[in-house]
């Protein structure tokens, strides 16, 4: 017995009784591209991720922990449809967190998780399609400037921001919004099953909510941080791992030509400038 007592204080007993892991997964920023230079969160950069984080031998549950505005609703579907893949495949619980903002696209990777966790202060929600730009008809004629556009296809330049609009091309644009909006809402209903306690047509009318009010309307299922939680869950001993995107040696490289940084010519400054604006508007509409 005292052997015994002696051995339990010995460096190699953790080992025997390991603490309980959670893979954290972090789902920061824009989904989708933004520009023609910069990528955010798509299954392409995420899929080993997320791979990792399922695989890691013994972990407990995965945990998502999202800060998105949203972005695109096909890399919002897929990314969503491979994490609840990777789940029933391993069969790991998912926990989700959202911290300063899961709306949109960002609620749709949310409710990818068995359950849902935010901040009092956090915003979520905006269960909604848009398509935003702007109108030029007027200004290339203050300009002098004729626009010479070329198509074979009768609808091939629908939308131009440079005519005026026309009712069919809206009424198409529109058509194709209520299929991704209708994707959106059965995603979340399938997700979140009876817990969701609003009606739907405030629900999914494209509104987003502070955390307390979500939890009102079943689109969460309390308040908590990762941390806090998955030790009220899993112990105080729990470890929570990081799995973080790796990048290729070649890609960390400085040698020149291989992943080395390049001065950027003034069009990728500009479509870099455009990407930046595109990406803090997505933010700001959020109060961030």
């Amino acid at each position: 017995m005292r052997l015994r007592h002696l051995l339990s204080w010995l460096p190699f007993e953790r080992f025997r009784n390991p603490p309980p892991v959670i893979a954290v997964v972090p789902l920061h920023g824009v989904i989708g591209r933004v520009g023609a230079l910069r990528q955010g969160l798509s299954l392409g950069t995420l899929s080993p991720t997320l791979e990792r984080a399922f695989t890691i031998k013994d972990a407990k549950a995965v945990a998502l922990v999202v800060n998105s505005p949203g972005g695109s609703p096909v890399q919002s579907a897929l990314i969503a449809r491979r994490i609840r893949a990777l789940a029933e495949e391993h069969d790991r619980p998912v926990f989700a967190f959202a911290e300063d903002v899961a709306a949109s696209g960002g609620y749709w990777l949310l409710a990818a998780g068995d359950e849902i966790w935010a901040d009092e202060s956090s915003i979520v929600g905006s269960i909604g399609v848009i398509s935003a730009g702007f109108g030029f008809t007027e200004a290339l004629g203050r300009l002098g400037i004729e626009r010479r556009v070329h198509t074979a296809g009768v609808h091939k330049g629908a939308l131009d921001p440079f005519r005026p609009e026309q009712a069919e091309e809206v009424a198409h644009l529109r058509r194709i919004q209520a299929d991704v909006h209708e994707s959106f809402r059965q995603h979340v209903r399938t997700r979140r099953g009876d817990r969701l306690k609003g009606e739907e047509s405030e629900l999914f009318s494209g509104r987003y909510w502070a955390g307390r009010q979500a939890l009102d309307l079943g689109l969460i299922d309390g308040l908590g941080d990762v941390r806090t939680i998955m030790r009220e869950k899993f112990g105080a001993k729990v470890r929570l791992r990081v799995i973080g995107q790796t990048r290729r040696w070649w890609r960390r490289s400085r040698l020149p030509g291989i992943g080395a940084e390049q001065r950027p010519g003034f069009a990728d400054l500009l479509d870099r400038t455009f990407a930046w604006v595109e990406e803090r508007l997505m933010w700001n509409q959020f109060g961030l």
